[in-house]
């Protein structure tokens, strides 16, 4: 079951082998309404019955779960921007905490406040991208992880011997192990929701429609005309990450719209598939091998002569 890129309209569920498939979902994050109320968090863990791991102050602002892990399959991250504002918020979250006066949840042509010191705060929703190219399909031993018919990305706790080869192959940083066994656990875009015709708790939990689920050709698409929609109202900061099938993981199932730079969220700013060099590594080793075992045959035969 191939996982290889074959261009921008590579057919992931046809390439692992399902011949009559639905077609590919995904997520579409909208980070530029998102206002930061983690419901999309609690929804996760409630459907999914994902340990609590985060109800004590760490330090980074509202931020009480940090990065995606084994026990945090969606992440809400804040991030506070002192900047001044000068600008009149044209639909975007507001510049104050959340559940402060100064905080406004996309009203149009809410005046901003202008002065110097301000704070510009950004939010998204992070989760595991389920790529086009998944390196965690390639190295996984036990067939644990594997590409469902909606073409996401799913791993099988039953089958996972916590190996932990799929966790440095992530470009994302996304798979995470638990302590107590090893074993892997990161997003399954509620799979079982999925396969009865439901959308994803966290999509279907979230207030402002920041996360939505649906056809990703589709999600493309309307990725597209917001990010024209808000440079036409001169948020030319806004840009898409993920959503490019020519990148180097032949594009994501989950992608973004943000409003800075990819590493302001966390993000890499030129994600690459681990593995892309595998076929390349091997020919070459097993040519090492090759040479190695004529070098030992002609040693062994001129000790005889």
């Amino acid at each position: 079951m191939s996982n290889r890129l074959s261009g921008p309209l590579h057919d992931v569920s046809g390439d692992a082998g399902y011949d009559e498939h639905p077609p590919r979902m995904g997520f579409f994050t909208d980070t530029s309404i998102c206002i930061g109320c983690k419901a999309c968090e609690v929804a996760c863990k409630e459907w999914n019955n994902v340990p609590e791991d985060g109800i004590s102050l760490t330090g980074m602002s509202y931020d009480n779960t940090e990065e995606l892990g084994a026990d945090t399959w969606r992440h809400v991250a804040f991030i506070e921007q002192p900047k001044p504002v000068t600008t009149t918020d044209l639909g975007l979250p507001g510049f104050g905490p959340p559940g402060t006066d100064s905080y406004e949840t996309g009203v149009e042509g809410f005046e901003a406040p202008v002065e110097d010191g301000g704070v510009r705060w950004l939010m998204s929703s992070d989760v595991c991208k389920h790529c086009t190219h998944a390196a965690c399909l390639d190295v996984c031993p036990t067939g644990s992880i594997f590409r469902t018919e909606f073409g996401t990305v799913v791993i099988q706790p039953d089958i996972c011997n916590g190996c932990g080869y799929c966790v440095p192959a992530c470009p994302y940083g996304v798979i995470d192990q638990r302590k107590e066994d090893g074993r892997v656990f990161k997003c399954t875009m509620c799979y079982d929701r999925l396969k009865v015709g439901e959308e994803p708790a966290c999509s279907k939990a979230c207030p402002t429609n920041s996360i939505q689920y649906g056809e990703v050709d589709e999600l493309r698409q309307r990725a597209a005309l917001r990010v024209a929609e808000l440079h036409e109202k001169g948020v030319d900061v806004a840009r898409l990450y993920g959503q490019d099938p020519d990148d180097g993981v032949g594009g994501d199932g989950a992608f973004f719209l943000l409003l800075d730079e990819p590493e302001v969220y966390g993000l890499p700013p030129d994600p690459v598939v681990t593995t892309r060099d595998l076929p390349a590594i091997w020919k070459h080793v097993g040519a090492a091998a090759v040479a190695l075992t004529g070098m030992a045959v002609a040693s062994f035969l001129g000790r005889r002569g």
